[in-house]
């Protein structure tokens, strides 16, 4: 009964009582089972697994035309819609060289550090709920290099006479800040040449990751200043994938979609996962016809639980 209802809301703002001002927090993280190696581990296969998958259908391998034609769909979708600005929205800022190669920091840099950072953090101060909320991540991250290979899309700036580019004749006004601003990083070094997959913009993971974190955050975090923050990240990286060149406003909303959907997998996925799960006997337990409940009275707030004295 206690296990169901903690699987049940997983969205709450409370965590055990550590959440509580005055409460002490859990001794370990055993209460949940969760193990931080295992869990590095499992990221980082994940990861690892993501990135070899997405550059199967990378660039390097072709599909210019297919990916130029993907192109071309979205523009029309988007001239249709009336929202086909991003050339305009990119063209305020050129004249700023070094703002402009802030965002392309950002856009490098921010995708993995930020994600990584709000997991590590729901890993330590919501372990209730942080294995559904890193399922909900992997699951989206599934979805989205699902759409890699079924619709490879040439991002705006490379709608241009350009390596992977759509040829001559075919430039749509957009500039890749990468190429003639500059950045950390660079899709020209060597190795990322080879095996990244430059057409993986639809949907856009960056805004799907950023919306996660904004929607694992705002409702645990306390102060309005912190709250705002994070609203602000998902925002503030639409502006990046907007003045770099990188995605359409289209892909944003396919990134917001393919969230939703691995958060709809997650809920189902902790709704099967006890018809799967083989019961565990503790072995510091009473031995067998003896009750495991606490006599004491046992009340959920949350996610946690609290022992009523």
């Amino acid at each position: 009964m206690i296990a169901r209802y903690s699987r049940r809301y997983p969205l709450s703002t409370r965590s055990y009582t550590s959440d509580v001002p005055g409460s002490h927090p859990p001794p370990d993280d055993q209460r949940v089972g969760l193990v931080w190696w295992h869990e590095l581990g499992y990221v980082g296969g994940f990861y690892l697994l993501y990135s070899g998958t997405r550059n199967l259908f990378g660039s390097a391998s072709g599909g210019a035309t297919h990916a130029f034609h993907n192109a071309q769909r979205v523009i029309r979708a988007e001239q249709w819609l009336g929202i086909f600005h991003e050339a305009t929205v990119q063209g305020w800022f050129l004249g700023a060289p070094w703002f402009v190669r802030l965002w392309d920091d950002f856009y490098g840099t921010f995708h993995f550090v930020v994600t990584l950072g709000v997991l590590v953090v729901a890993y330590r101060r919501w372990p209730t709920v942080y294995r559904f909320w890193r399922n909900t991540l992997a699951f989206t991250t599934a979805l989205a290099l699902i759409g890699f290979s079924l619709f490879p899309l040439m991002p705006p700036r490379l709608l241009c006479d350009c390596a992977y580019g759509a040829g001559p004749g075919l430039d749509y006004g957009f500039t890749d800040t990468l190429l003639r601003v500059g950045g950390l990083w660079s899709f020209d070094s060597g190795t990322m040449k080879s095996i990244s997959n430059q057409y993986a913009a639809m949907p856009s993971l960056h805004m799907a990751w950023a919306l996660w974190c904004a929607w694992v955050l705002v409702p645990r975090l306390r102060h309005r200043w912190a709250k705002a923050l994070a609203i602000a990240y998902p925002v503030a990286t639409v502006f990046a994938i907007t003045i770099t060149a990188n995605h359409y406003f289209l892909d944003a909303v396919a990134g917001a979609v393919t969230l939703a959907a691995g958060y709809g997998l997650a809920c189902l996925s902790e709704r099967l996962a006890p018809r799967f799960a083989r019961p565990r006997r503790s072995r510091s337990g009473p031995p067998d016809g003896h009750s495991t409940t606490d006599p004491r009275v046992v009340s959920g707030e949350g996610d946690g639980l609290r022992l009523s004295q």
